[in-house]
């Protein structure tokens, strides 16, 4: 049977962005598409999947990437872009739990240019300066220039694998300096990324001519933004720009801060991992993607 729990969640989000009227529920529920969602699924955890560390070719070099999918079918397409840490065994693990709820799914090296992965030592602190300098000196390779040059190689590559649908739309999600670069995603291809996810996004909102917001006009993508109480309390204004631009859009965008969590707390390998919020904002991707990429 189907998890009541996830179905109730499934509909919600369909009821929420106007995917589905509540007519059309009412006629689902006496009809045969109600079954159809009913249908037996297999456990995550019993799904085969196929990994593989990649290399991809882009204007710039090459791009060395983790891909991994279930191995039977296609799929979703779904573009993971890290932290300031850079892609690493946690993001691996992340990348695999989300192929094994039924995505295709490619996690990206954005430092491709200056090094491979990894991009990060072991266990980095972050509060260590010789640590935040090196991370931050890497951080500043990247402009808006690099990423839609990154974007385009990164989607068309999916685009090419049989493991990904081209009958459904495609995912974006990123983390910290990965939140705005899923917006960079989703303006660049407002007709084939369906949904992006950001996770405690640095710098979503800026003063700068150049501002991921200012790229809303520009997407097609259902969004969810979960934003970090300590990145809150230093700009309270970004969530209210953030929903008010995507009201003007017209587009659905669930933007909630996260009680009690610190900027990076989503990571399993963060200092500041908080385990129940964390699994709380995976559940709300999940709700996201099941009904913006179906």
């Amino acid at each position: 049977m189907c998890d009541n729990d996830a179905f109730d969640d499934m509909i919600e989000y369909q009821l929420r962005s106007g995917a589905v009227s509540r007519r059309q529920f009412g006629a689902l529920t006496v009809g045969a598409g109600l079954s159809s969602l009913l249908a037996p699924v297999v456990p995550a955890s019993e799904v085969a999947l196929i990994e593989a560390d990649v290399d991809i070719k882009t204007p710039d070099g090459n791009a060395d990437a983790y891909f991994v999918h279930p191995a039977q079918g296609s799929h979703p397409g779904v573009l993971i872009w890290p932290d300031i840490f850079g892609l690493r065994p946690a993001f691996k693990q992340m990348g695999k739990r989300l192929a094994q709820s039924g995505y295709s799914v490619l996690v990206v090296n954005a430092f491709y240019r200056t090094q491979p992965a990894p991009t990060a030592p072991e266990h980095p602190d972050f509060q260590d300066p010789a640590t935040r300098e090196a991370l931050m000196k890497l951080a500043g390779t990247l402009s808006p220039d690099t990423a839609k040059t990154d974007a385009t190689a990164f989607v068309i590559w999916l685009d090419a694998q049989p493991a990904v649908s081209k009958k459904h739309r495609m995912g974006t999600m990123g983390y910290c300096m990965g939140g705005p670069l899923t917006l960079r995603t989703a303006a660049a291809f407002p007709d084939r990324i369906g949904a992006g996810a950001s996770f405690h996004g640095g710098g979503l909102v800026t003063d700068k001519p150049d501002s991921p917001h200012l790229l809303i006009p520009k997407i097609k993508a259902h969004y969810l933004f979960a934003i970090a109480a300590n990145d809150d309390e230093k700009q309270p204004e970004a969530k209210d720009v953030l929903r008010a631009a995507f009201a003007k859009a017209h587009l659905p965008a669930e933007i909630e801060v996260y009680a009690g969590t610190k900027h990076g707390w989503c990571p399993p390998d963060s200092q500041v991992y908080d385990h129940d919020q964390a699994e709380k904002a995976w559940s709300r991707m999940l709700v996201l993607f099941k009904g913006a990429l179906a």
